[in-house]
């Protein structure tokens, strides 16, 4: 056998071995351990023998080639990788090669730098990748604390945010670094800061807009340009994404579309009846009853109502900006199967000038979690949830949607979400009578008041652009990682949603939500 070593178990098969003494040499002086042997049949014997973590295989031997070897390996060892070294150049050699699912292609003569590089690239890629993101982390630290404390402005928030989610996302790739909690607590800690400045500045934010949209500005800022400029557009709203989220799922779209992506900001509350009807409508949430009573009545009369005029007010919203002539299609998919029905007819939909999606499925998930313990082992933290949400992409209806609409020309996709959500596990116990609402990071009723280290309390709606009546005199918005509990059966209410992810409240992930403007990438 040969010298021991720490950076990984090497067998290096050659029916010249003898002749490549100076690159074992070389990469044993490297503290890799390094078997050498002259056939392939060695070479099978050895690796079900033994335990390697790479195969160095030449491809023109005498007796089993290496294209025969590299299958006898693959059926003893699956997953074992193997780099193929060759004086062949020939472009079949590589198919057939690549179609074996082999780790590296080098071509003879080598020099042992190169061995050492493909070596290293297979067997401490992602440990030295790892470390990079660890210390790039820790080095970022200290700067990126200072500047929780210090920032005062929306938009520096949303630099902050932008930066903490970058992490949690390169963080999916390395889970053994044992960091994630140092940057939980950071992000926790940016969080209290965050709301802080908006119980402070909401109000003059929806008086004097800052920089950033708002939801109700989303259609101007992001919609109605490339409407006049003659495009087709797409809005997909995907209820309840998060910008970690998009962050993950942006990877899986980029060979097809080029991508611009920001921000915008969700209304409060950042719950879908205030936030998605403000996108689809273009108005706070206070001008809807003016605007579209009938409208507003039904919805008040029944909650279930909160979200049907949707394709109305988006209607409304053309009709009022000079596109009556203007032919949009609205969908609201919360089912695969509808999914599928909606793909089945999408070529009808070609020379329509808007289509409008709103996407449920990234919302029930969140939900549901909260009542199925199989989801909950599913989507176990923030991390599960977005690999998930990968999956969901890459394997639904959604993806092939994107796909299809990816070859239609003269198209933009605009991509966001009308709130995100938080994890919650701090409850607050609050008063209310039977006329309070239900929601969990908000309420609005008579008389109701948050504690004030774990809520908002609106007493005049008007002053944050929200509907009040009779029975709606006031509102209350949890804040951090709050949510609201009523006194009767407070344990049982307690067990069910802590640990759960909510929205309707004020923190960065349900504020601060992905706008990503795409364009098919042109064939070729």
């Amino acid at each position: 056998m040969a010298d021991s070593g720490n950076r990984g178990r090497i067998l290096w098969v050659d029916d010249e071995i003898d002749l490549l003494k100076p690159h074992i040499l070389y990469l044993r002086e490297r503290e890799y351990e390094v078997t050498p042997v002259s056939s392939g049949e060695e070479a099978l014997r050895e690796i079900g023998d033994h335990s390697y973590q790479l195969v160095l295989l030449d491809e023109m031997m005498d007796g089993m080639d290496g294209l025969s070897t590299l299958e006898g390996i693959k059926k003893v060892n699956p997953a074992l990788p193997v780099i193929m070294i060759t004086k062949n150049e020939e472009e079949w050699l590589m198919d057939e090669a690549i179609a074996a699912e082999i780790s590296g292609y080098l071509t003879k003569p080598v020099n042992p730098s190169q061995i050492l590089m493909a070596a290293k690239s297979v067997l401490e890629k992602a440990s030295i990748r790892s470390d990079k993101a660890a210390s790039g982390y820790l080095e970022m630290f200290q700067e990126l604390s200072a500047r929780v404390e210090q920032a005062g402005q929306l938009s520096e928030w949303i630099e902050i945010f932008q930066d903490l989610t970058d992490w949690a996302v390169e963080f999916d790739k390395h889970k053994d670094l044992g960091l994630g909690q140092l940057l939980s607590e950071q992000h926790t800690t940016a969080n209290q800061r965050f709301s802080q400045l908006v119980m402070q500045q909401y109000r003059g934010w929806l008086e004097n807009p800052p920089e950033v949209p708002f939801s109700h500005q989303f259609l101007d800022h992001f919609v109605r340009p490339h409407l006049e400029k003659g495009a087709q557009v797409v809005i997909l709203v995907v209820d309840c994404l998060r910008l970690d989220q998009w962050k993950a799922m942006r990877p899986i779209l980029q060979d097809r579309f080029s991508i611009d992506e920001t921000v915008q900001m969700s209304l409060l509350p950042t719950a879908t009846p205030y936030s998605r009807n403000a996108i689809f409508s273009g108005l706070l949430p206070d001008e809807l009853p003016r605007k579209f009573p009938d409208e507003w009545a039904e919805m008040v009369a029944n909650d279930s109502s909160m979200n049907r005029h949707e394709s109305t007010f988006l209607r409304g919203y053309l009709d009022r900006n000079g596109m009556k002539n203007l032919h949009m299609k609205y969908f609201k998919v919360i089912t695969a199967d509808e999914g599928q029905k909606v793909l089945g007819r999408l070529k009808e939909y070609r020379d329509t000038g808007m289509l409008a999606f709103v996407v449920n499925f990234v919302d029930m998930l969140a939900h549901h979690r909260a009542e199925s313990d199989v989801i909950k082992e599913m989507l176990p933290d923030e991390s599960g949830y977005r690999a998930t949400i990968c999956s969901w992409l890459e394997q639904s209806w959604m993806g092939d949607l994107l796909a299809q609409l990816a070859d239609w020309d003269n198209i933009v996709l605009v991509l966001t979400s009308d709130h995100g959500s938080i994890l919650v596990d701090k409850p607050l116990r609050i008063l209310g009578d039977r006329t309070t609402s239900s929601g969990v990071r908000y309420k609005y009723g008579k008389n109701l008041n948050a504690p004030e280290k774990g809520g908002l309390t609106i007493k005049k709606p008007a002053e944050y652009h929200l509907p009040a009546d009779e029975v709606t005199t006031n509102y209350i918005i949890a804040r951090d990682r709050h949510f609201f509990v009523f006194p009767t059966d407070y344990h049982r209410f307690v067990k069910r949603f802590e640990g759960s992810f909510q929205h309707g409240g004020i923190s960065m992930e349900e504020m601060i939500v992905p706008v990503a403007t795409l364009r098919p990438r042109e064939s070729g």
